[in-house]
């Protein structure tokens, strides 16, 4: 599965999941049936911070085949609608007009309409995901860093080379300037390359 980053809000649907308690559901989720097998599959993709679309889903639970089925993945659109309009599911918005809706959970706990009370992962599950999201964040500010210095160093870039010019369409080239502004230059730009190699 391809990494992708959370935005704001999508990180803000898991750690609400995550920090909910149980919430009534108006479906019966008893394991074995079908409402359960796509909240419980849901709950696994958002135990790895990935929101699956409605492939992802029939893909990891009846597999490669039934994906190519309109008439299957259309019946379970129809299903996941109805969790939704009972507060089970989520539906994110699309970031691109043409992808398919992506869904998350309200909680990992629910009471179902036969008032049993399900939870669809271990606490245990809980906190490697929060640790996950922990990481992923770590990343994140890792990355905003790292773009912060390639900025400041483009900016060094630019000033040094126009440095360079000035200095050289002046009537009398000045040496110091000249080759301060040159070395900043050369230097600055082998220290961007070394950074856009890395990324």
């Amino acid at each position: 599965m391809a990494e992708r980053r959370l935005t704001p809000s999508e990180l803000r649907f898991l750690r609400d999941a995550m920090n909910a308690g149980y919430k009534d559901a108006n479906v019966r989720l008893r394991e074995g049936e079908y409402q359960y097998s796509l909240v419980k599959t849901i709950a696994s993709f958002a135990l790895e911070a990935f929101f699956p679309d409605v492939k992802d889903i029939v893909k990891r639970l009846y597999g490669e085949e039934k994906v190519n089925d309109i008439q299957f993945i259309r019946k379970i659109q129809t299903v996941l609608k109805k969790m939704e309009k009972n507060g089970i599911v989520r539906i994110l918005p699309k970031n691109k007009p043409w992808e398919l809706q992506r869904y998350s959970l309200s909680s990992f706990k629910f009471r179902d309409s036969d008032k049993n009370l399900v939870s669809l992962v271990t606490d245990q599950e809980i906190e490697q995901t929060q640790h996950l999201l922990s990481s992923l964040l770590n990343q994140e500010e890792v990355s905003k860093t790292n773009y912060v210095r390639l900025g400041a160093l483009g900016f060094i870039v630019v000033a040094s080379y126009v440095a360079v010019l000035w200095s050289l369409v002046r009537p009398v080239i000045d040496p110091i300037i000249f080759a301060s502004a040159l070395t900043i230059s050369v230097v600055s730009s082998l220290m961007v390359g070394k950074k856009l190699s890395k990324e």
